[in-house]
């Protein structure tokens, strides 16, 4: 089992950045695929990023592809989500997750999820 806990959220204006993180605990966090997910205020949690255990891999929105990048280091148990030139249409809460050997970009591919971290695009 793995707790996840997101931090990095906040206010930006639109074509700023943020990086998000979340870390893990548990002893078995390279075991782990990783996801980055969003959920803005009457919308449904919608993929964002993911990335495999040891990183050869990764998948991207088309929404946030080539502004996003979702990376991670196993030794600190944490995995990272960068965004840049963020939009207005990106303020939503985000939340990261995690699923044992399977790799997915649907939110019930995913067995395990933090708490989410706001972030707020401003235009």
């Amino acid at each position: 089992q793995v707790q996840l806990v997101e931090s990095g959220g906040g206010l930006v204006q639109a074509g700023g950045s943020l990086r998000l993180s979340c870390t893990a605990s548990g002893r078995t966090f390279s075991n782990y695929n990783m996801g980055w997910f969003r959920q803005a205020p009457g919308k449904e949690r919608e993929f964002v990023a993911a990335i495999t255990w040891n990183g050869s891999t990764t998948e991207y929105a088309d929404s946030v592809k080539g502004r996003f990048i979702i990376s991670r280091a196993n030794a600190q148990k944490r995995v990272y989500l960068q965004m840049n030139s963020l939009k207005p249409e990106g303020t939503a809460a985000y939340f990261c997750a995690a699923v044992p050997f399977r790799f997915g970009v649907r939110p019930h591919d995913y067995h395990y999820w933090g708490q989410g971290t706001q972030v707020t695009v401003s235009s």
